[in-house]
């Protein structure tokens, strides 16, 4: 039973981050390479902007600001899943490896497999579930210990090695590329938003639609999952197969997000860990909270970071690392 007060803050704080999203999406629309002004807003919106108007905020913007909510939340709650999961406050799926397995996949597709532009963007997140599914089980295999289970500790280094590793592949594949080919892959690596208009929101969307009820859904057996083997199984829990579907849940959001931001680490850290700390650890309180954040931290990155530098500004990818690699040192050391 959830206390009266504790459901109180939480949805204070869920409206509080809706309006922090609402207003970052209001500056994204306004500023640019080629500036909107904000009077002419509401008229654009309603059909009643100019060609140019028009063209800058239905072609160029919101689909922009749609996909970087989308993917920050995609990122988060699988952050939020592997933290879980693994009993780690470091697992994120930037950081253990999914990320770089899914980005491997999608290179290897784009440079060796010819298909039609229409079909692409729709076939990028089924390719980088692939790619970051096999990541993740050959981590799982090598973090697992037969006697003493799924170590975090392990699973964290594992992941990182891993990491490293198809690091070493993405740089393989860019040698041998054409110089086409290779802007597309060093764009992915930096965590450039690569998708940008409106089909790649319908690449991404079902995926949240169907997989964000469903973690919720499982909200209580994470929880559970959280206090140990033992008393899981104590429970009646079928270990293995909660945390094999759990796993293809965080490894499916992750894929969805990386096939359209590219490369982005630390969102899945630092939103579950602020929304912790903001209405405690009790996974149907915070995984809500921990969605929005990552959805605002990356809208924030991105808006940012593309009106540092003209024309084509710093990829969010980096934007983030200039946060997140601080805080994944804090947490390590305070850990």
């Amino acid at each position: 039973m959830i206390h009266h007060s504790l459901l109180k803050k939480q949805r204070i704080i869920l409206l509080l981050l809706l309006g922090l999203i609402t207003a970052t999406s209001i500056v994204a629309m306004g500023i640019g390479y080629s500036s909107l002004s904000y009077n002419r807003l509401i008229p654009t919106i309603f059909g009643q902007g100019t060609f140019k108007e028009e063209f800058v905020l239905f072609s160029v913007r919101l689909p922009r600001i749609i996909i970087t909510l989308l993917a920050g939340m995609a990122l988060a709650l699988s952050g939020a899943i592997l933290q879980g999961l693994t009993r780690n406050d470091l697992a994120d799926p930037g950081i253990i490896g999914i990320n770089a397995g899914a980005g491997v996949a999608i290179a290897v597709f784009f440079l060796f497999f010819p298909i039609q532009a229409g079909s692409f963007v729709y076939v990028l997140p089924l390719i980088a579930f692939l790619g970051a599914l096999l990541t993740a089980c050959f981590i799982y295999l090598f973090a697992y210990d037969r006697n003493a289970g799924l170590e975090p500790v392990r699973l964290v280094l594992v992941g990182v090695g891993f990491s490293l590793a198809l690091s070493g592949v993405m740089i393989v594949l860019i040698s041998s590329a054409e110089r086409a080919k290779v802007d597309f892959i060093a764009k992915w690596l930096a965590g450039n938003i690569l998708g940008s208009d409106w089909p790649f929101i319908l690449a991404i969307l079902p995926w949240l639609l169907v997989l964000i009820p469903f973690t919720l859904y499982k909200a209580n057996r994470l929880n559970i999952l959280g206090l140990g083997e033992q008393l899981s199984i104590g429970v009646g829990i079928s270990l293995e197969k909660e945390r094999l579907v759990l796993l293809l849940t965080a490894v499916a959001l992750a894929a969805s997000a990386v096939s359209v931001t590219g490369g982005i680490a630390f969102i899945g850290l630092m939103a579950p860990h602020i929304a912790k700390a903001l209405v405690g650890p009790r996974n149907q309180l915070f995984i809500p909270v921990a969605i929005l954040i990552g959805g605002w931290l990356l809208l924030l990155a991105d808006t940012i970071g593309r009106n540092l530098v003209d024309p084509d500004g710093i990829p969010a990818g980096i934007m983030v690392a200039l946060i997140g690699a601080p805080y994944f040192m804090y947490l390590l050391l305070k850990k």
